[in-house]
């Protein structure tokens, strides 16, 4: 990384904007998202858990519905919970 320091005259607002545009231009923002946001992938059985989990819950909820027991709240919010 290189060094960017403040010049003598410079006010710190000044001095950031100059250390972001820097940082802008040599793609190290893009570079953290990339790494902050980054998901691993799943093994095979943990998808397979999460979808069967996924169809049980629709399925309840959908059972629910018909037969007028789904508290108010979750019908309130669009079945978001």
């Amino acid at each position: 990384m290189t060094e960017i320091k403040r010049r003598k005259t410079e006010s710190f607002e000044a001095f950031m904007r100059r250390v972001k545009r820097r940082w802008q231009q040599s793609g190290k923002i893009l570079q953290v998202k990339k790494i902050r946001f980054f998901t691993g992938q799943k093994s095979k059985n943990m998808r397979r858990r999460s979808a069967l989990h996924r169809l049980a819950m629709a399925e309840k909820i959908t059972y629910l519905k018909k037969i007028g027991r789904l508290p108010e709240e979750f019908v309130k919010k669009g079945g978001k919970r």
